[in-house]
């Protein structure tokens, strides 16, 4: 990223990040209360969803033209000032890959799905005409993780406000300070233009408790979670309906029919990917005995960092750590090395690799903790299989039915059938990156909600709405003939 002037933009962002905390300061608003000019910005959770239960009446009132608009204005934002929140949010969560911050912005802005999305089902007969149309909940409640903080709210805020929604999030803390920024500029642009603010709102300070009244909230309609298991399972505790994007352990398989040169760069790319933060990424390779060592060789020559055994036993003794007490105990990322890059990790267990690697890999057996835990760092293990059935059962096994995301590289058409049957998962990638699953490298669009939980699977603008028919008997259809009523003598009377 050498054509970015990052001294430059931290300055700027050292700056904005000052102002934020002042911005949603001022008195709690009664019921009832006028909160234009906040920019979304609020710190009373009752007085964030009031606020956005106004602005679904106002946005009720108008176009899906106008609809259109205002993505367009969240869509510029993100576009073009994605080196700015990119850095600001790599400063503030202090993980990941700046270029792949920027990268994500920039993907939501040009690619997340819109009003194009919406449409309507027609039914017409001898008994007349039927029309289901898809309308909005009314206020939705959001909560965003720290590892796409700003492009989960900005995603997300395109979706529903393409379907006529309306959102509160409260993000996830230690990324809450680039999502207050984010939303009061969208806010502010669309207020700007169409004088409706609040589209977006966000708790400025969010905490378990904020969360809580969010979810209980008698006018917040539904919830949408994306984020780890215990905020997933508090939503689904809740009376009203849960759409929840939940944890991934992605699985790989490499058969002996792989293109085993293509097969190291895409897990690489995708594997690499943010320091592998991504719920879809990379998470172990199951590599079918015949091919492990070529398999090997062609990651090294892509450019990946291959560990030895000690380093394997080093960065498993440092990268992965137990928490909990006693029927909960389990292990978890190290927060020193979640999301950090690959030459922090290598530095870590005293290697040096070149600054512009981007994975770690080296051979484990199914045993090592990287294998069952979703790392969300640069080290992918490699296991040896006997073959390719192997593989498919312990990918199986490894994923946890999640039925999140899993890939394969090969050219057996029986083989990818196999495992597309048995994992059963919501992202199923063939001979690619996992982010070709998202539009990265494949067809399709990108979203940071992967509801595998509640099978909605990748969030579009239709995910957020509900079904309306409207039935007109025995009229409209007019392909029949119709019996006209005519004097006998008429000359147009059958």
């Amino acid at each position: 990223m050498s054509a970015i002037n990052e001294s430059l933009i931290r300055n700027v962002v050292e700056e904005v990040l000052s102002r934020i905390g002042n911005t949603a300061s001022g008195h709690a608003c009664s019921s009832g209360c006028h909160y234009k000019g906040r920019f979304g910005l609020f710190n009373d959770p009752h007085d964030a969803v009031a606020a956005a239960k106004q602005a679904f009446e106002e946005l009720s009132l108008r176009t899906i033209a106008e609809r259109k608009q205002m993505l367009t204005l969240i869509r510029r934002i993100v576009i073009d000032q994605a080196v700015e929140l990119g850095t600001m949010e790599l400063s503030e969560t202090k993980i990941g890959r700046l270029d792949h911050k920027i990268d994500k912005l920039r993907n939501v802005g040009f690619n997340a799905p819109g009003v194009e999305f919406l449409r309507s089902e027609v039914f017409s007969g001898d008994h007349g005409l039927t029309v289901i149309e898809f309308a909005p909940f009314g206020v939705i409640g959001a909560i965003s993780p720290v590892t796409h903080s700003l492009p989960t709210i900005a995603n997300n805020a395109i979706n529903m406000i393409a379907s006529g929604n309306t959102l509160v999030v409260n993000p996830h803390p230690s990324g809450k300070r680039v999502a207050a920024e984010g939303v009061k500029r969208f806010n502010q642009a669309i207020h700007q233009e169409f004088g409706i603010d609040n589209l977006i709102c966000l708790m400025v300070e969010p905490t378990l408790e904020t969360a809580d009244v969010i979810f209980k909230h008698p006018d917040v309609a539904l919830l949408v979670v994306t984020g780890g298991p215990g905020v997933a399972k508090a939503a689904l505790a809740q009376k009203k309906r849960a759409i929840v994007a939940g944890p991934g352990n992605p699985p790989v398989v490499v058969d002996e029919t792989a293109d085993l040169d293509r097969a190291a760069r895409s897990i690489i790319t995708g594997g690499g990917y943010d320091n592998n933060l991504l719920c879809i990424g990379e998470k172990e390779v199951f590599v079918v005995e015949s091919v492990f060592e070529p398999m090997m060789q062609a990651m090294e020559r892509a450019g990946a960092a291959r560990l030895n055994a000690a380093e394997v036993d080093l960065i498993t003794a440092k990268g992965i750590v137990s928490t909990g007490e006693g029927n909960d105990k389990h292990d978890v990322p190290s927060r020193d090395f979640l999301g950090k890059d690959p030459r922090v990790l290598a530095a870590g267990i005293g290697k040096n690799v070149p600054d512009k690697t981007e994975l770690l890999f080296g051979e484990t057996d199914e045993s090592n903790p990287f294998v069952p835990v979703e790392q969300m760092m640069p080290f992918v293990p490699f296991v040896r299989v006997r073959n390719v059935d192997e593989g498919i059962a312990k990918a199986k096994y490894y994923e946890h039915g999640f039925r999140h995301t899993a890939i394969i590289h090969s050219n057996n058409v029986v083989n990818m059938t196999k495992m597309g049957k048995e994992l059963d998962v919501t992202i199923f990638v063939k001979n690619g990156p996992c982010t070709a699953g998202l539009g990265g490298g494949g067809e399709g669009y990108p979203s940071f909600s992967i509801a595998g939980p509640t099978g909605e699977g990748i969030t579009t603008p239709l995910t957020f709405t509900r079904q309306r028919r409207c039935v007109l008997v025995d009229s409209l259809y007019i392909l029949g003939k119709s019996e006209l009523t005519l004097p006998p003598c008429h000359p147009y009377r059958r």
